[in-house]
Order: C-alpha cells, then structure tokens, then sequence
C-alpha cells in the first residue's frame, strides 16, 4: 500500500516537474475537448500550459465528425473547397484553444498559453510556400499565442528564418538529428536578427524547438533487436534519451555565446527545446520515460493525454536528469555506432517518415472532409 507520504508525492508529480522549469503541453486538441471544458480543467488541474497539435491529431478529431457537423453543414452550403473547409475548421479549433489558453499567455509573459498548429505537410519541401502558408495561418488563427508548426526539412530552415523575421512565432517540428537542430538553432538567431534589423520589437516573438524522443528508440530498438547480441540488447531504450540529452547540450552552448548574447540583449527569448514523440512505443518501457529522465530547466515536454495521465499517477520526477548526463549519452550512442548502425542514417529515415506520416494523415483528412460535403449535397473540389 502506498504511504501518505507517496502519495503526496505522486500527486504532485505534474507540479513537481513544473517547479523544475518544464512547461507541460498537450499533444492532442479536438472541438469536443475545447467545448466540454476538457481542456479548460487540463490547465486548472494538471499544470497544462499549452497545446500541440498536428496533421495526425486533427485527423483523428474531425475525421471522426464528432462537433464539426455544424460547421460541416455551413461549409457544405457555402460551397468552398475541401482544402479551404479543412483550414476553416483546424484554425477554428486553434483560434478557441488559444481563448482558453490566453491568461496562462499573459501570466508568463508569452513563455507558454501557446497553441501550436502545422503548415500543410505537403509544403515541406518548399521554402517559398510554407512561408506563405504561415503567414496565411497566422492571419487566420489571428490569436498573439498562436505558434507555427514548420518542419525541419532543408526546405523548413530558411522558412523558419523567414517567418522568424516576419515577426512570427515558430514551432520547429520533426528534429531528430543533432546536426539538423543545431542548424534550427541557427535559422532562429537569422530570424531574430532579420527581425531587429527590420525595426521589430524582439520580445514578442518566442519559439520552440520540437525534437522527437521514443521514434529515436523504435527504430535503433528494432535494429538492436536484429542482431541480438547481449551488447546490443543491453543498449535497447538508450539511444533516443542519450541523443535528447546531447541537443540540450548544443541548447546550452548555443544559448550562451556571443551572437545569442547580443540578440538577448535586444529583448529576445531562447527558443526553448520541446520533447515532443513522448508517448512510449514500447510496453517494457515505463510509461513515463520519456518524462521522467529528460527533465530539465528551460524545456518544454509536449504529452498526450495518457503520458500525462500517467506521470500525474506515478511520475517520477526528482530533479535535473539531463545536464549531468552527456558523457553517458555520448557513449551510448558511439556504442550503437559500433555495432554497425548508423546514426546519419537513422535519423534521416525518421526525418522522411515523419513528413510522409503527417502528408497521409492529412490526405486522410481531406478525403473525410470530401466525403462529409458530399454527404449533404456538395460535390467538393
């Protein structure tokens, strides 16, 4: 039986891991949660301060229909394409989720009540359009609190800078190789100074870096599973913990050189990293892994709702289990390398598979929506 004294401890697990300077965000959104104040009582009563959402996530909730038949029906009447019903909708649920989130906004001084929301992942590749794109989404969510989801494809990177410079806060997601975060770290700082040198006022715009944690683990896992050896079993849940520790090390030396320090000192704000693929893919591993060993100050960990759940029940939350890690985290990835799998190629499959992911979740989505339309008597273009 659990002691009053655990239990205490448990229960203030979400609090706890706040108090060590982790913004706690949601990675999901539907209309029904924001309508039944489902999200309202996540930030009264689990330390959410913000919300994730993707092409995956929006095609679960307006794929299923469930609080869009209204909005359904409007749009069917009105006869407007299928793309443009899809961005109606998406930024319409953004646009109230940030309502919600809009005095956590102004009590932290625009650190966190952001709501997060993806180009179309068709774009990915193309710099030009995915600027458009979130400068289009930024006009339509039309929320101060409102982030930008930009893949970090090659294409993304002068993107990030681009809208970095317009003004406009950015999500950076689908990192998963350190080389390609240090160079998100980078199309930042060219933002900010794009911003200066434009007149802009610096502390408005904030940004998150979003690397990807458990995929890191499925696929080394998968390859470590292969060859079967007791070293190479003995390395399985390590790699994507050791390669988010080592991006908080670039984050710190990044964010304490010079250029940053010039730019910091115009009034502009780190750009966090973000934990993001918390969810854990394998049920040998705890639940909370991903949470309870990439604590550190200054981070922001995006959860599901069973993540949260579950740290909230049983985290494990005692302090920093990030910055004394790094030679740890160096070992077991050079480990890994010496079996034979290789690092650069891991991540750039992951890289690929995440932006072919998000591109059939959000074909899935437009096909919903089409059958939807047509549903009440409007052939959808």
């Amino acid at each position: 039986m659990m002691t009053v004294t655990e239990a205490t401890a448990t229960a203030g697990a979400l609090k706890r891991l706040s108090d060590e300077g982790v913004s706690i965000w949601l990675d999901d959104l539907s209309r029904r949660r924001i309508e039944s104040g489902g999200l309202a009582g996540l930030v009264a009563t689990r330390n959410v301060v913000g919300v994730t959402t993707n092409p995956s996530i929006f095609q679960a909730a307006i794929g299923s229909g469930a609080g869009y038949e209204e909005q359904l029906a409007d749009l069917a009447v009105r006869g407007v394409t299928v793309d443009e019903a899809v961005r109606m909708m998406t930024t319409a649920d953004v646009r109230a989720a940030a309502d919600v989130l809009r005095p956590v906004y102004e009590a932290s001084g625009g650190r966190d009540g952001r709501v997060s929301i993806e180009v179309d992942p068709r774009l990915a590749h193309d710099t030009a359009a995915t600027v458009a794109e979130a400068r289009q989404l930024a006009w339509l969510v039309d929320r101060p609190n409102v982030m930008i989801k930009i893949p970090a494809t090659k294409a993304g990177l002068p993107a990030i800078t681009e809208v970095t410079g317009a003004g406009i806060s950015v999500n950076v997601t689908l990192i998963f190789s350190l080389e390609r975060y240090r160079e998100v770290m980078d199309a930042y700082l060219a933002g900010l100074e794009k911003a200066r040198a434009a007149g802009l006022g610096l502390s408005a715009i904030h940004s998150v870096a979003s690397f990807f944690v458990s995929r890191v683990d499925s696929e080394i896992d998968k390859r470590l599973t292969l060859l079967g050896t007791d070293e190479a079993l003995a390395l399985k849940g390590r790699a994507a913990l050791a390669n988010a520790r080592l991006a908080y090390e670039a984050y710190e030396q990044v964010f304490d050189g010079e250029r940053w320090q010039a730019l910091e000192g115009a009034g502009a704000n780190r750009q966090r990293p973000l934990w993001a693929s918390t969810g854990v893919k394998d049920p040998a591993y705890k639940d909370t892994l991903y949470v309870d060993e990439l604590v550190a100050p200054g981070t922001v960990n995006t959860m599901p709702e069973a993540t949260l759940n579950a740290v909230a029940d049983h985290g494990d939350v005692r302090g920093d289990t990030v910055t004394g890690g790094y030679d740890r985290a160096r070992a077991d990835l050079a480990a890994v390398e010496r079996l034979g799998i290789a690092y650069d190629e891991v991540v750039r499959q992951l890289e690929d598979e995440g932006v072919a992911k998000f591109e059939v979740a959000w074909q899935d989505l437009l096909d919903a929506v089409t059958k939807s339309l047509n549903s009440k008597g409007v052939d959808a273009q």
